[in-house]
């Protein structure tokens, strides 16, 4: 929120005013994410059913764990955090998972991102990079090549994300819709819940048909993913 970011560097590199309250409030949200962690293990979280005793059945990782209970405060405090009873039934729902990211790799929510250089650095292809460079890269893009998908790139095909009946993933560098390494997305595990919950919920309600299903859609370059004229649909609802 500084005018000038020479500002802010300023103040945290001798720890004042705001930067001060900023690391300390770091500080206390880590503690409080850390204890949660170590009581859920006191608890023995395998007999536990909350979400994030569920979590820590799937993930050996205390700094990811710590990411995702962040997550938790943050919909608690802004929203309402409700507990998933079907969340084990998601889980096992590979087909879904499958449809979900094959749907991302053609019409993702962010079609491009930056990063700047903070060192010298040689790309895996030779490339040099020089400190201070802007590194843009197109997930977009990755996901329409051919050399990347193979011949049937251009096909809506859920299938290439399972093997034997189960969801199995791809590298995230192949695949960066919720970036990789460092920079990977905190609220990743939980997006994939909540997109798994609306679309359970919806299917389970309605009979959704696309106006238009020979017509795929036009995907409109942007900050966020958009559909040029939108996707017409007749719902109706479900006599099952």
């Amino acid at each position: 929120m500084a005018a000038w970011p020479l500002i802010w560097k300023l103040k945290r590199a001798l720890n004042l005013g705001t930067e001060k309250k900023l690391k300390q409030a770091i500080k206390i949200v880590d503690l409080l994410a850390e204890e949660m962690i170590k009581n859920r293990r006191k608890m023995g979280f395998s007999t536990q059913k909350d979400l994030l005793s569920r979590f820590m059945g799937t993930i050996d990782d205390d700094q990811y764990l710590r990411d995702i209970v962040i997550s938790f405060l943050l919909v608690a405090r802004h929203g309402s955090a409700q507990e998933l009873s079907s969340f084990d039934q998601m889980r096992e729902m590979y087909y879904l998972q499958a449809a979900i990211y094959e749907s991302m790799r053609l019409y993702l929510p962010v079609q491009f991102d930056s990063k700047f250089c903070e060192e010298d650095d040689t790309l895996p292809d030779g490339t040099f990079v020089r400190k201070g460079t802007r590194v843009t890269y197109h997930p977009y893009a990755m996901g329409w090549m051919e050399w990347v998908w193979s011949p049937d790139h251009l096909k809506f095909k859920p299938e290439r994300w399972l093997q034997s009946g189960v969801f199995a993933p791809v590298s995230p560098f192949k695949y960066p819709i919720f970036q990789a390494g460092l920079r990977v997305c905190l609220g990743k595990e939980m997006a994939l819940v909540a997109m798994k919950s609306v679309a359970i919920s919806l299917i389970r309600r309605f009979d959704i048909q696309v106006v238009t299903p020979s017509q795929a859609p036009t995907f409109v370059p942007g900050l966020t993913a958009t559909v040029r004229g939108g996707l017409p649909v007749v719902i109706s609802e479900s006599r099952d």
